[in-house]
């Protein structure tokens, strides 16, 4: 069985969106295919496995989560 998924985030301005990006990129590395464009960054993952497959997007969603986070915090501070 082949798993394949697309998922796509969207942000309010490119440097936020570029942030997230190279954040997630070192993790994704073998994993996840990532592309960026203007405010948006488009992610493949495909695996023969549901298990491999799940555990895959779940660990994106957590740490772009977490990446989102530290941004609006700092945000925050520097106001």
């Amino acid at each position: 069985m082949n798993i394949k998924s697309n998922i796509r985030l969207e942000y309010k301005d490119s440097k936020s969106c570029e942030i997230v990006y190279k954040s997630l990129e070192v993790d994704n590395e073998g994993f996840v295919q990532g592309s960026l464009k203007d405010n948006a960054i488009n992610f493949k993952i495909e695996s023969d496995e549901l298990g491999s497959f799940l555990a895959t997007a779940d660990d994106l969603i957590a740490s772009e989560i977490l990446a989102e986070s530290i941004i609006k915090n700092t945000i925050k501070k520097e106001i």
